[in-house]
């Protein structure tokens, strides 16, 4: 199956606020917080990217940009598309665009026991640069803090 990353539409809300809701530790935002994100003066800047195949948005990452650093906020793919390196074409197409517009560097934190993320991560060439204990909630898990120098 073909598939395309574009920015975000309008269109792409309710889609991406259903994956995010089915996915249970990834970052729950509102829809107003997601209608942001179309707002191209919003402060801070973000970037969405969506991830599209046969007309339906199968995942999505949003990455903060502040000057030379970009914070990835959510990386999140449908659960009956994971599996077939949709994360990792979105990610890498993140990094694309941070080199693109002269970041210097890309952080995250991801849970402790997301491994498949992880592994992700550290495929893509991110280093861990630190934890924090307890950092999320339901379930409690520590955060591990990755950077990727560009």
């Amino acid at each position: 199956m073909m598939l395309t990353i574009r920015g975000l539409r309008s269109e792409d809300v309710p889609a991406l606020i259903e994956i995010e809701r089915a996915s249970p530790t990834v970052a729950h935002w509102s829809e107003s917080e997601y209608r942001k994100l179309l707002a191209s003066d919003a402060m801070p800047q973000r970037r969405t990217l969506v991830a599209v195949q046969e007309a339906h948005a199968v995942g999505f990452a949003v990455a903060k940009v502040v000057a030379g650093e970009w914070e990835i906020e959510n990386i999140v793919v449908r659960a009956n598309s994971q599996r077939q390196g949709i994360g990792e074409q979105l990610l890498s197409r993140l990094i694309q665009e941070a080199k693109r517009n002269g970041a210097r560097q890309i952080l995250l934190e991801v849970r402790l026991q997301n491994t498949a993320a992880r592994n992700l991560y550290a495929k893509c060439g991110f280093s861990v640069v630190g934890n924090r204990r307890a950092y999320y909630q339901d379930p409690e898990d520590d955060a591990v803090l990755y950077r990727l120098e560009l």
